[in-house]
């Protein structure tokens, strides 16, 4: 390890350091009495909630299993509370409380029955200590949001003492999150729970100064997180449509109220539209980079409905750092950014100039994407370079995630410096040319990769290209791989050596053709489909950089 990378970390555990004492300052000695306060008689609305339900998730849960995390908890007449929790991301998903939501579709007598025994076990066994995953503020921000959305549903035919007990419950964890929302970690968790105080401002008795101190910190928020092209600052395409499937909700209710909106709140819903259609694909998925792992239709159109915005998908994201050549039927998307801080990184990939490749409602080529419910030794597997559909040298990630458990799972080194430059032409051809430094330091090489898709929109052509600076033409070492991950939909066919068939399900075929190298067909593993982790396919290019540190492609469409 190099100078610059030991003073690097000693920074970043520094600055962690910090971070968690100044936590541990705004909390003080944790107790009952450190956030008690009066309790509110009454909720004033109920928001919206937007997430799409399950009525078969609730017939379950009203029967005592629990289908959450992709794991099925038998709760035998107790409280799940009660009982050893399956992973980590089922608790999360318990004690988030967001499963209320499917209790909508069942009988209501049942609904309110079960909904009401396990929030009052779960006020006995955990709302009376501060500790553990379940006041964690982004887990507590999602359990204000889901107890506020889904009062009527706990509430139905509740006696006086429960009622009073929810009541007091919810506004001791709001006290708790305003105490904790500064030294919440950045990014879409330190948004969510200022957008939960927000809600609890407007949906519990507040004073008015308290709902203007509770709008002026979501628009800081806001107009700090949502960037101006509508991405993320994390820059996971996911990321923008869970906060806007909360901040519709939340425009809604201020309307419904009369009270004055947020400034930040409706600009930012208004770009965030765009950004999503942008990350699209003609299916209706989004794009698995940075995070992102699948978007259910009805979960994108639940929101997309709202969108008034209109238009054509913007051809490139620059503050979020992406591009979109799009001709006919025929989309490419490709990152072209990095990581916009330590702190933003935690679930950020090693994917720099990565590709997805969408045809018509066929997605050929896609990254991994992220598993929503398997642990974390895939979860940093799905982040490395060789998870996407770019090249690797020498089996290395162009960017460096940390293992150390204080720090956590950020991006500590590698790529620092991308640059690209946009080639449209007036025929309606598109393309890009971009090169990251992520190989620098290691290997003194820089990497450019090509993408161009002709005006007929039916054929992609490639270049992919290692160099050292400063002698673009000079010998290079090492082993390049550049990979494309094929969606599981797609069946693979051998043409010759150097060309392999990509046919969709409706039988759209396309080729992948390179006369440089062979084109291998190996096994792969698609990690976010909504079944689960899956066995898959992908197709490789090697370079020996030696003999070859430059190839060229071609996907082709075949009638």
């Amino acid at each position: 390890m190099q100078l610059s990378d030991r003073q690097r970390l000693l920074y970043l555990y520094m600055r962690e350091g910090w971070r968690r004492f100044s936590r541990r300052l705004a909390l003080g000695r944790i107790s009952a009495m450190r956030f008690s306060g009066s309790t509110p008689d009454r909720l004033i609305v109920a928001p919206t909630d937007l997430h799409p339900a399950d009525s078969f998730a609730g017939e379950e849960i009203t029967a005592g299993r629990f289908p959450l995390a992709g794991r099925v908890l038998e709760c035998d007449g107790e409280s799940p509370f009660a009982l050893e929790l399956p992973s980590e991301e089922f608790a999360v998903r318990l004690h988030s409380f967001g499963w209320l939501r499917h209790m909508r579709l069942v009988d209501p007598e049942k609904a309110a029955q079960t909904a009401r025994f396990i929030v009052d076990d779960w006020l006995q066994s955990h709302g009376r200590v501060i500790g553990g995953l379940a006041w964690r503020p982004d887990v507590t921000a999602k359990r204000i949001i889901a107890w506020l959305s889904h009062s009527p549903v706990v509430l139905k035919d509740a006696d006086y003492p429960f009622y009073r007990r929810f009541l007091k419950s919810l506004a001791f964890q709001v006290r708790y999150l305003r105490h904790v929302a500064e030294t919440t970690r950045d990014g879409e968790p330190r948004l969510r729970v200022r957008i939960a105080l927000a809600m609890a401002s407007i949906a519990m008795p507040a004073s008015v100064s308290r709902m203007r101190k509770a709008a002026q910190h979501l628009d800081a928020e806001l107009d700090r997180q949502i960037l101006p092209d509508g991405g993320h600052c994390s820059r996971n395409p996911r990321a923008a449509l869970d906060l806007l499937l909360d901040l519709l909700p939340l425009r809604q209710t201020y309307v419904n109220l009369g009270h004055d909106m947020p400034s930040q709140l409706i600009p930012c819903i208004d770009r965030i539209f765009p950004a999503l259609r942008f990350f699209r694909h003609q299916g209706g998925e989004l794009a698995l980079f940075n995070g992102a792992t699948y978007t259910l239709a009805n979960e994108l159109m639940s929101a997309l409905r709202y969108d008034e915005t209109g238009g054509a998908p913007f051809k490139a994201l620059p503050s979020t750092s992406y591009h979109r050549l799009a001709v006919k039927e025929t989309v490419v998307l490709m990152d072209t950014g990095l990581p916009r801080s330590v702190d933003l990184s935690a679930t950020a990939a090693a994917g720099t100039l990565s590709i997805e490749m969408s045809s018509g409602k066929n997605r050929f080529i896609v990254n991994s994407g992220r598993p929503l419910f398997a642990g974390e030794v895939m979860r940093q597997m799905a982040r490395m370079t060789a998870a996407h559909s770019v090249a690797t040298l020498n089996d290395t990630s162009s960017s460096r995630i940390s293992i150390s458990r204080f720090l956590g799972p950020i991006i500590v080194g590698g790529v620092g410096k991308v640059e690209v430059s946009r080639a449209e032409r007036v025929s309606g051809a598109d393309g890009v040319t971009a090169t990251h430094d992520g190989y620098l330091e290691r290997f003194g090489l820089l990497y450019e990769r090509d993408i161009f898709v002709a005006v007929s929109g039916n054929e992609i052509r490639g270049r992919e290209r290692f160099f050292r600076p400063g002698h673009p033409d000079g010998p290079v070492e090492g082993v390049a791989v550049v990979r494309f991950h094929i969606h599981p939909a797609i069946q693979l066919y051998p043409a010759s050596d150097n060309e392999k068939r990509l046919v969709a399900p409706d039988g759209e075929a396309w080729a992948l053709t390179c006369l440089d190298v062979a084109v291998e067909e190996e096994d792969d593993v698609f990690f976010a489909d909504p079944s689960g982790v899956r066995p898959s396919r992908q197709l490789t290019l090697t370079m020996p950089l030696g003999e070859t540190p430059e190839i060229q492609w071609s996907l082709v469409r075949r009638r």
